[in-house]
C-alpha cells in the first residue's frame, strides 16, 4: 500500500498502570482473585458536561439499563473506590512520575494540576466519571522516520475489572478501580503500520525506565486512532501483543476502503481489536461533552524548582548497550535481559564459572523454547528452579545440555533430577569418542556427534564433544 496517497493518519494512545498505591486513596494496588468480602448493587445515569449536553458515546451506554454489581474487598478497598466518600489527597509519588515521563518526552508541564471528570456509564467506575488531568503537552520522540509529537500526557485514575458480562447486569470488582495511570496520546505523525508498532515499543520503554510501571498482561494498553482519505477517525482498543498492531492497522484500512468502495458512509466510532486482526463495533466514538470539572480534588502547583529536582532516569536502551558492550552479548539478547529486568550483574558475580552470555540465554532464551517446541508452561519454572540449575551448571555438576530438560521438568511441577545429567569425567568421555568412531568408520563428524549425543544426552558438553571428535577423527585420517 501506498500510505500517503491513501492519506492515512495515525496515532496513539498508551496507558500504562504504576506501581504504587492507588491515586487518591492509600489503597494498595493489588490484583485479587479471591472470594471478595463487599457486594454493592446500583445503577448509573450520564450526566451533562461542560457543552450543557450528553455525550453520545454515555447515552449509548445509558439507554442500556444495565444493573452495575461490584465486589469489593474490605481489606484493600475502601469508601473512595465505593463512591461513598469523596477522594482522598493525591498520590504525589505516581503525579512524580508522570513529571518523570513528561520530562523524557521533552513535553512542557502545566503549570498547575486540574483534574477533570471523564463520563464513563459503562459501569467500570462507581461515581459514573473517570478522574484525569492534563499534566504536560507538545512533546515529541525521535524515531525512525522522524520525530513524532507528542500532543499531552495525562495522570487518571483505572477502571474497575470487568469479571461478568449478562444480558441486564454486569459485574465489576474494585481491586483495580483508582490504580493511577499515565495516558500518553502522539499526534498523527505515524506513517505506516510498522511505524506504529515502533513507536508503541519506544513509548513503553521510556515508561519502564522509570522502574514505576506495572508489569505483567493488561497493566499497559495500546489504542490506535486510524483514518484514511474519504473514511472517518475511528479508534482501535484491547491490543495485548505489540505483534499485532501492523495487522490490525492494514485489516481495518481494508475495511474503510471496501465501505468507500461500496458507497457506504464510514462511521467514526471506537472498535475492538479481535486476535484475527479484524475490529467490531463497541460504542460511538465519544466528544468534548463528556467532560467536566472535578470539584472534589483541589489543583496542584508544579513549580520549576520541583522540575529542576527530578532526577532523570537511564533509559532501558542505555543500560542494554552497556550490557551488550560489558558481556559480550548481542544487542537483542541484552534488551530482552534489561526488559525482563534481569540483574545480569549479580548472576555474573553469583555464578562466575559461566559466561554471562549463557546465564542470559539459560534466562530469556531457554524459556521461549519451553513454551515454543515443548508446549509447557515455561510461567511456572520459579526463580529457585533456576538458581539451582545454575549452581549446578557453575560447579560442573551438569553441563549446558541438560539445563532445557531440567527447567522442562521443573514447568511440569516434577522434581528435578539431577543425578540423571551428572557429567561424564574427561577421560571417560574421551575413551567414548574414541570407541563411537571405532565402531563408525567412515562417519562424518556430525553423524559421530549425533551417536555420541544419544549416548550421553544432558551429561555431556557439546562443544567438548565435537572438539574431541575434531581431534581424534583427524588422528585417525592421518594414520
Amino acid at each position: 500500500m501506498n500510505y500517503e496517497n491513501l492519506g492515512l493518519k495515525i496515532g496513539l494512545e498508551i496507558h500504562q498502570r504504576l506501581e504504587t498505591h492507588k491515586l487518591f486513596c492509600k489503597c494498595p494496588s493489588v490484583l485479587r482473585d479471591d472470594t471478595p468480602g463487599i457486594i454493592v448493587k446500583r445503577k448509573l445515569r450520564a450526566v451533562a458536561g461542560e457543552t450543557g449536553e450528553i455525550d453520545i458515546a454515555a447515552r449509548h451506554e445509558m439507554e442500556k439499563n444495565l444493573e452495575f454489581i461490584y465486589e469489593a474487598y474490605p481489606d484493600t478497598t475502601c469508601n473512595v473506590e465505593l463512591d461513598e466518600e469523596p477522594p482522598g489527597p493525591l498520590n504525589m509519588d505516581a503525579l512524580g512520575v508522570a513529571l518523570q515521563v513528561s520530562k523524557l518526552l521533552n513535553a512542557k508541564t502545566v503549570d498547575e494540576l486540574h483534574f477533570m471528570r471523564k463520563t464513563v456509564v459503562d459501569g467500570s467506575n462507581t461515581t459514573g466519571f473517570q478522574r484525569t488531568a492534563l499534566v504536560a503537552q507538545d512533546g515529541y520522540i525521535n524515531t525512525s522516520l522522524g520525530n513524532v509529537r507528542i500532543g499531552f500526557i495525562c495522570l487518571e485514575e483505572e477502571a474497575a475489572k470487568n469479571v461478568k458480562e449478562e444480558t441486564t447486569s454486569r459485574v465489576w470488582r474494585l481491586d483495580r478501580l483508582g490504580i493511577p495511570l499515565i495516558e500518553i496520546q502522539t499526534q498523527a505523525d505515524i506513517k505506516t503500520p510498522e511505524h506504529a508498532k515502533e513507536v508503541a515499543q519506544l513509548l513503553g520503554m521510556i515508561l519502564r525506565s522509570t522502574g514505576k510501571a506495572m508489569r505483567g498482561i493488561g497493566t499497559i494498553r495500546q489504542d490506535i486512532n486510524l483514518s484514511i482519505r474519504g473514511g472517518a477517525r475511528v479508534e482501535i482498543k484491547g491490543f495485548q501483543d505489540l505483534r499485532i498492531v501492523p495487522k490490525v492497522i492494514i485489516k481495518e484500512i481494508e475495511r474503510q476502503q471496501s465501505l468507500i468502495e461500496q458507497g457506504f458512509e464510514v462511521k467514526s466510532e471506537v472498535r475492538k481489536a479481535e486476535p484475527d486482526g479484524t475490529t467490531s463495533f463497541m460504542r460511538p466514538m465519544p466528544g468534548s461533552a463528556r467532560m467536566y470539572p472535578e470539584t472534589d480534588v483541589l489543583p496542584t502547583k508544579i513549580t520549576k524548582e520541583w522540575l529542576d529536582r527530578i532526577e532523570m532516569p537511564e533509559l532501558l536502551t542505555e543500560k542494554a548497550v552497556k550490557l551488550e558492550k560489558k558481556f559480550d552479548i548481542n544487542p537483542d539478547l541484552a534488551r530482552e535481559v534489561v526488559q525482563e529486568d534481569v540483574n545480569l550483574e549479580l548472576y555474573a558475580k553469583n555464578y562466575s564459572n559461566i559466561r554471562p552470555s549463557t546465564i542470559a540465554q539459560i534466562l530469556i532464551e531457554t524459556p521461549k523454547e519451553i513454551k515454543s517446541r515443548l508446549k509447557l508452561d515455561s510461567e511456572k519454572i520459579r526463580k529457585e528452579d533456576y538458581e539451582e540449575v545454575l549452581k549446578n551448571l557453575n560447579h560442573g555438576k551438569i553441563s549446558k545440555e541438560a539445563v532445557i530438560d531440567l527447567l522442562a521438568e521443573a514447568a511440569q511441577g516434577k522434581k528435578m533430577g539431577f543425578d540423571k545429567y551428572k557429567t561424564i569425567p574427561s577421560d571417560e568421555l574421551e575413551k567414548e569418542v574414541k570407541k563411537i568412531i571405532e565402531a563408525n568408520k567412515g562417519a562424518s563428524v556430525n553423524a559421530l556427534m549425533g551417536e555420541v549425543m544419544k549416548k550421553y544426552r544432558g551429561a555431556v558438553d557439546g562443544k567438548k564433544v565435537f572438539e574431541l571428535l575434531q581431534k581424534h577423527t583427524k588422528r585417525s585420517s592421518c594414520l
